[in-house]
């Protein structure tokens, strides 16, 4: 693989990185091609600098060193040829929750029900997606949730015998807001993704992630993969944790875009994110989600899961959600699409730049072993906390 990352010129980025040099990861930024680590007892760690009351000019004062030129660094990130004395990344989160938004899109609502209905099989998928397109149309995205015209369209599908639970997090007042995997559990650019093994069904979820501090204030956003398991979840949605929160299940980077003046929540909903999936077997697909047809605000669902009915004393990384569920067959025709070991996934965005992984079981991912003790331990003995 080559690096693609793609990374704006302009903007404010921060994020994380190991090299052989440190015991502990580094919070890094990237000024004119170069990556510097600006790790400081002031702000050891990301999460500290999401906790200040400008994030963004900390990082754009704060002293550093060299570590390397950013092309090297994205390059030796992939996993399948990484050399781990020398500079690579990691998720740009750490000690943040890390949580998602499901069902945020119509789109990608009318896919869920689908997969309910389906019971999990991806070759009855078509037929019913047919039935209900037919029902009720295609063109939903100005739909809002809770609105009369949503609860008519509920009522149309549950006369048809589609009642889902999807529908009340779909078109209902409440959204749904899930763990998508621990704080540090994240994977970053150029790691390998997991699947779960029993799964035969499934696909990556482009997505931006907000990044918000304890506050409840979004200081930035970065884009992600939300992995996800369309036979697991469509067995039962009492199954959600089982398909979505497994090992190196979840992704983000390259890096959170800070906001400032270059780049503000305004950007993330005029956003555009794409999707690429190639193949060792040839198969290539391609996609894009378009952020202002989603049917709750970024500040909608950041308040919908943090305030006083819910504190993280930490911060969060909230998923937005999706509307792109890939449905191109991948052999058998109505069979959809799955992944397949080996596939290089590629979610990318004019203001973030590109997020590539690849993609294998979860027990060939290398294991999560580095949790916060961890983290808290090494900082202490570099006298940075």
């Amino acid at each position: 693989m080559t690096n693609a990352m793609h990374l704006p010129t302009d903007g404010l980025f921060v994020g994380r990185a190991r090299t052989g040099d440190a015991p502990h990861p580094l919070v890094v930024t990237v000024r004119d091609g170069v990556v510097f680590d600006i790790t400081s007892a002031t702000a050891p760690t990301v999460r500290d600098i999401c906790e200040m009351p400008d994030p963004a000019g900390h990082v754009r004062s704060a002293k550093g060193k060299p570590i390397g030129l950013l092309d090297a660094v994205a390059a030796n990130s992939f996993q399948s040829t990484r050399d781990p004395a020398k500079p690579y990344l990691l998720s740009p989160v750490d000690l943040q929750a890390v949580k998602a938004s499901g069902v945020t899109f119509v789109v990608s609502l009318l896919e869920r029900v689908i997969e309910e209905q389906a019971r999990g099989s991806a070759e009855k998928a078509d037929a019913i997606r047919a039935d209900i397109a037919g029902l009720i149309g295609h063109d939903l995205s100005k739909l809002k949730p809770g609105s009369p015209e949503a609860m008519e369209i509920k009522a149309k599908l549950i006369a048809r015998g589609a009642w889902s639970q999807y529908l009340e997090v779909g078109i209902g007042p409440d959204a749904e807001i899930f763990t998508k995997c621990q704080p540090m559990a994240s994977v970053g650019f150029g790691a390998d993704v997991g699947l779960h093994p029993v799964s035969t069904w499934n696909n990556p979820e482009p997505e931006i992630a907000m990044i918000a501090a304890s506050s409840g204030k979004i200081v930035g956003a970065t884009i992600g993969n939300d992995v996800n398991l369309r036979d697991v979840e469509g067995r039962s949605a009492l199954l959600l944790g089982k398909a979505k929160d497994n090992n190196a299940s979840a992704s983000l980077g390259p890096f959170i875009r800070l906001f400032d003046d270059t780049f503000s929540i305004d950007d993330v909903k005029d956003a555009v994110v794409r999707l690429k999936v190639e193949g060792e077997d040839g198969f290539s697909l391609e996609g894009a989600s378009s952020m202002a047809e989603i049917s709750r605000s970024p500040e909608e669902l950041v308040a919908a899961a943090m305030g006083p009915h819910h504190q993280y004393p930490d911060g969060l990384a909230l998923y937005l959600g999706t509307m792109f569920v890939p449905s191109k067959d991948r052999g058998e025709k109505g069979g959809g699409f799955t992944h397949k070991v080996g596939d290089i996934v590629t979610i990318s965005s004019e203001k973030f730049g590109a997020l590539v992984n690849r993609v294998r079981l979860s027990p060939d991912c290398p294991h999560w072993t580095y949790g916060a003790s961890h983290l808290m331990r090494d900082l202490a003995k570099a006298n940075l906390i």
